[in-house]
């Protein structure tokens, strides 16, 4: 047994000053000992904090940390190619800022570096990042401990150990808690207690499994039964030599995560461990002691009249200047995404130079800016009050995107107010908008059918989360090239919720003011001012076709009979020549038969009818090929209203799905003479 690292410390008197400083002193031999002798190569928030344990976050939001073993371990035979068994305990505790409010947690990691460069904080636990996540070159294998719910990810709760090979999906997890060896009963244990906890990992060569087990600090000897159990071989995941280490990280809420111990085993162990009496974590943040509250004290007295005068001489400066602070109001109480401050963004747009700006229109102005901090690339939307879009549709963009986590919408990072203008930051999307493909120059790439038809079913799949799959309905209203947004690997990412509303599923959403985009506003939104999922659909229609054909919706320099999108595709259509509506340069037979299947599926949705328009659960389906268009589907998209049908009704079939959600299908009765 290799003892990488190990605390036994129990209850002690008060400390006296010599003491204290003898501690000190000890702590930084340690810091030098650890780091010169191989122990521990940390990066990020990593210190030595409270009785000498491992920190691997402090008080900072938004950050990580990251501790690993120096010297690298040979956990796979060279000869056999295969894993050996081991076993891993460690001691552990998560204190958070707040009494029982989590932020993000901390995990155990096998990766082939010593240490994982690139990482990312908040849902990424200081492991992954957005690009990397999920690919397989990645030979990482790592124990979370979560406390937050990640809806990207598929977490099942927000307090639970996941197994996770190669990204933040887990292939295994669990609730946290642990069964009692006495009646096999299921003990529920919160990760954000601020207690002591161990954690217990085994993997058996022979079984092929892992075995990971959660259980209190008090009981000396691992339950027989695990928290979760692998059947796995891990071989194809690993390489010959891996380096084993911690990581943890805090987002809005902060944290910090001590590490008291880890203990490696080259053999399936479970070593009966025992810390004594079990040490009393300090508070978030650590108390004064009584001699700084003194000394606080007497500050404190003596700059009040300081305090109060210099407040007087900035509130004349603020009148003279015309300075306005950010000031926290209500509405941002309430909604609660991460609030940038305006020095900071400022510093990433470089001062929102002209050279960043990446567009502009009735919004406002998106920058482009880098975070100083991680390097990241950002987005930010800078909009003023008495803009078309002002306070409410800012609020809008907040209280629904700021909440959603889906890999084909664009994630908002944040947000800052400051004097009359409004900030919101988003992920960076290198490739730009979709309408930059569909109007392009000459010089400009033209995009492949794979590409279009992946960008088509991103933007559904977006759009059915919206409608379907999100505990609330979110309509979009504002559904275009332009609020299609394609990152770095050609996916679509479906943006700009500044005109979105919410609602409750089943309720009736009523608006009374009509906005959105001209071309992509459903007739009967015009009529009645209500938005619906089946608006939504009505814009999606029309982008499918924009998609395909390559060109606008209305192209006034075109011949009359294309000048208007739709029409001319139904007239196509209507001559047995829809194929012809395509854009020449993915006009191949080997595509002709998707080609025609979206050019149908863009005029069904975009169809004047609301009726006529299918869900887009349906809509997936006949994507994915589970589904089919009607073969009469001509005849449907005729008619303009179904009342005047003279020969055929139309019995609209409701199908209530597992998300009470309604999906229209049809079917067609014919009436004889």
């Amino acid at each position: 047994m290799i003892k990488i690292f190990h605390t036994n410390q129990k209850r002690k008197a008060p400390m006296s000053r010599e003491l204290i400083l003898c501690q000190i002193i000890l702590v930084l031999f340690l810091t030098l000992f650890y780091n010169s002798h191989g122990y521990f190569v940390s990066q990020g928030s990593v210190g030595i904090g409270f009785n000498g344990y491992f920190t691997l976050t402090n008080t900072t939001k938004h950050t990580f940390g990251q501790a690993f073993d120096n010297e690298h371990v040979e956990i796979k035979n060279s000869s056999t190619g295969l894993i050996s068994s081991f076993s891993v305990n460690f001691f552990f505790a998560i204190v958070p800022e707040h009494k029982q409010q989590g932020s993000h947690g901390m995990a155990f990691v096998i990766s082939p570096t010593r240490g994982l460069p690139g990482a990312s904080s908040d849902q990424y636990l200081g492991i992954f990042n957005e690009t990397n996540n999920g690919k397989i070159l990645n030979n990482v294998i790592a124990i979370e401990l979560d406390i937050h719910k990640d809806e990207e990810f598929g977490d099942i709760d927000d307090n639970h150990v996941g197994i996770n090979i190669n990204g933040l999906r887990s292939v295994a997890s669990a609730s946290a808690g642990y069964y009692d060896d006495e009646d096999g009963s299921f003990i529920k244990l919160s990760l954000i207690s601020r207690k002591v906890m161990r954690l217990s990992i085994v993997y058996s060569h022979s079984d092929k499994q892992l075995n990971v087990t959660l259980f209190p600090a008090e009981i000396p000897v691992p339950p027989r039964k695990p928290l979760l159990s692998l059947n796995r071989d891990l071989s194809p995941y690993l390489l010959e030599k891996m380096y084993l280490g911690f990581t943890a990280s805090t987002g809005s809420v902060g944290a910090i995560h001590y590490l008291m111990g880890w203990f490696v085993n080259g053999v399936i162990e479970y070593p009966r461990l025992d810390l004594g009496t079990i040490p009393v974590l300090p508070p978030y943040p650590k108390k004064s002691s009584n001699r700084t509250k003194t000394v606080l004290a007497v500050c404190l007295t003596v700059s009040v009249i300081a305090a109060f005068v210099a407040s007087w001489i900035g509130f004349v400066f603020y009148l003279r200047h015309k300075k306005v602070k950010e000031v926290l109001e209500e509405w941002e109480i309430q909604y609660g995404p991460h609030r940038f401050a305006y020095k900071e963004l400022f510093n990433a747009t470089k001062g929102f130079k002209e050279k960043q700006l990446l567009g502009k229109g009735g919004f406002g102005q998106v920058y482009k800016g880098t975070l100083p901090g991680s390097n990241a690339d950002i987005a930010v939307k800078r909009t003023s009050h008495d803009s078309r879009q002002g306070m409410s549709e800012f609020l809008a963009e907040i209280s629904t995107i700021g909440r959603l986590r889906h890999p084909n919408l664009v994630r908002l990072l944040g947000y800052c107010r400051h004097k009359e203008n409004l900030y919101l930051v988003y992920d960076f999307m290198p490739n730009g908008s979709l309408d930059k493909y569909l109007n392009r120059n000459e010089n400009q790439e033209r995009l492949t059918w794979e590409q279009r038809f992946k960008i088509i079913k991103d933007v559904a799949t977006a759009l059915l989360h919206l409608h379907q799959e999100w505990v609330q309905v979110i309509i979009h209203r504002d559904i275009k090239p332009a609020n299609v947004l394609i990152d770095q690997e050609m996916n679509a990412r479906l943006g700009d919720f500044g005109l979105a509303k919410l609602y409750d599923q089943g309720f009736d959403p009523v608006t009374s003011k009509v906005a959105g985009t001209f071309g992509y506003i459903a007739p009967e939104f015009l009529r009645t001012g209500r938005a619906t999922t089946s608006t939504d659909a009505y814009a999606f229609g029309l982008v499918m076709l924009e998609v395909v054909c390559g060109r606008r919706l209305i192209e006034r320099r075109a011949q009359e009979n294309e000048e208007y999108l739709v029409d001319w595709i139904l007239e196509l259509w209507e001559n047995g020549k829809i194929f012809d509506a395509a854009e020449e340069s993915i006009r191949q037979e080997e595509n002709r038969g998707q080609l025609e299947l979206v050019l149908k599926l863009g005029v069904l949705c975009s169809h004047q009818a609301a009726s006529i328009r299918p869900a887009m659960s349906a809509v997936m389906r006949i994507l994915n090929g589970v589904s089919q268009l009607p073969d009469n589907l001509l005849d449907i998209v005729r008619a303009e209203k179904i009342r005047e049908w003279p020969e055929t009704s139309m019995e609209i079939l409701l199908d209530v799905n597992s998300s009470s959600t309604l999906e229209l299908t049809y079917s067609f009765v014919s009436h004889g003479r």
